[in-house]
């Protein structure tokens, strides 16, 4: 399957690094030469220096009639053209990266009918949506949700007190209807199974029905946990504007800081209970003044990686409960946790997961990328044929890299074992290592 990308920037980047490690084959455009001098030595893709918004450029041998185009330039009116120009030129699909917010809201239905666009990314939104999710969970570093709400996927840091800490997994009385799905220890993947245990420091991902899911984050929370009402958010771009928004409608007191007056008034305006202040974000007088102190959490979104981390750490030095970054470089995730941020998410691997799923499409519904994309949580639903359909799952010889971990028949939602069938139409949950995720949907998947 070829897939062309438009843009060769840092999300551009990701996007044609996960597809050309699983074979996809990769032509990345971008009218900026020096912008393609990386994918050029680093990854196994073509490049092409060229205007990817050109009829002249979809002429091009190896970019008319490709299967999907992905357009992830920084200029929405850019990306809208080459989905356009992709689909006079025989390509089948199309995703544009559309940042303007109004886009997203009032016209999202339009743009998707009128310019040939199957899928609009907006990095910024999605960040927000997933922060959100995990600031309203307790004790959560991840929250997702699959086949539209049945099934919800729960991360959490094992601490040194949990009444889980130490304990073989057959021992420990999980609610009906979790599983302990994947456990990762000093960077490596385990798939657990009974004898496991759970070690203080463990990033640990269960699954399950959502209500059981928040029965059991109640009781994995860090005693005297307590639900987010307070939250500072440091920086008012499209992704801090978009949050604040969010919580704000869910009751939250929230005080947004940034440097720039005019886009405080931009988020002043949307706020019922919050404030916006005008000032720098890294001067302890002013946040001390604000009560950060006082916060349950503080997220930091400023555009520097950098500056991010060090106000996540002067937060922290200054007494707020919890901590959340977002970086722009993948790289950044792990040192930021182990130097003590709480919780960091990549806009940019969120971002790739939606087009990850996209362009495997033969059942795939979604894909989560987690643990800086070593894993997977992968919503598949079983096809005709597939060579898993119809056995037992302890007949089905899955690769040992993956654990089936949830299913829904219909509108039930259930937890498999050994001698569960499943059938086609069945949307499955999987926890797949990332290296062996091709090998693992061929048994899901029917034959072309």
């Amino acid at each position: 399957m070829r897939v062309i990308v438009i843009g060769a920037g840092k999300l551009g980047y990701s996007i044609a690094e996960l597809l050309s490690k699983e074979s996809f084959d990769v032509v990345m455009v971008d009218h900026d030469a020096a912008q393609l001098d990386a994918p050029k030595e680093t990854l196994d893709v073509l490049t092409i220096h060229a205007n990817g918004a050109s009829p002249i450029t979809m002429n091009e041998p190896d970019i008319r009639g490709a299967d999907i185009l992905i357009a992830v330039t920084g200029q929405d009116e850019v990306n809208m053209v080459a989905c356009i120009l992709a689909k006079k030129h025989g390509i089948h699909h199309t995703v544009a990266r559309i940042r303007d917010m109004q886009f997203m809201g009032e016209a999202k239905e339009y743009l998707k009918e009128n310019f040939d666009i199957d899928i609009l990314l907006n990095p910024e939104l999605i960040t927000a949506h997933e922060i959100n999710r995990i600031l309203m969970t307790p004790a959560a570093l991840n929250v997702e949700d699959f086949a539209h709400g049945k099934v919800r996927l729960f991360e959490t840091r094992i601490r040194r007190n949990s009444p889980y800490a130490r304990q073989k997994l057959k021992d420990v009385a999980l609610p009906p209807g979790v599983l302990a799905g994947m456990i990762f220890r000093d960077h490596r993947m385990i798939i657990p199974h009974g004898d496991d245990a759970l070690l203080p420091r463990d990033n640990a991902y269960f699954i399950g029905i959502p209500s059981a899911i928040e029965e059991f984050s109640q009781a994995v929370a860090q005693r005297g946990a307590r639900p987010v009402h307070h939250v500072m958010i440091i920086g008012a771009g499209r992704t801090g504007r978009a949050l604040a928004t969010m919580l704000d409608r869910q009751g939250v007191a929230v005080k947004v800081i940034d440097k720039d007056r005019e886009r405080g008034q931009l988020v002043a305006g949307k706020l019922r209970h919050g404030i916006a202040v005008w000032g720098d974000g890294t001067d302890i007088t002013l946040l001390q003044e604000e009560d950060v102190a006082t916060m349950d959490v503080v997220v930091c979104l400023t555009d520097d990686d950098k500056l991010n981390l060090m106000l996540a750490l002067i937060a922290k030095h200054l007494g707020a409960d919890k901590t959340v970054v977002r970086v722009m470089r993948n790289e950044y995730v792990e040192l930021m946790e182990k130097v003590g941020v709480d919780i960091v998410l990549s806009s940019r691997l969120l971002s790739a997961s939606e087009v990850l799923a996209f362009a495997r499409r033969g059942g795939v519904v979604s894909v989560s990328l987690l643990e800086g994309a070593k894993a997977e949580a992968v919503e598949v639903i079983m096809q005709e044929g597939a060579p898993a359909a119809g056995k037992r799952l302890m007949d089905a010889r899955l690769p040992k890299e993956c654990l089936v971990c949830a299913y829904v028949r219909g509108d039930e939602a259930g937890i498999p074992n050994g001698t569960t069938v499943l059938q086609p139409g069945d949307r499955i949950i999987l926890f797949i290592q990332t290296q062996f995720a091709q090998k693992v949907m061929t048994y899901f998947k029917g034959k072309e």
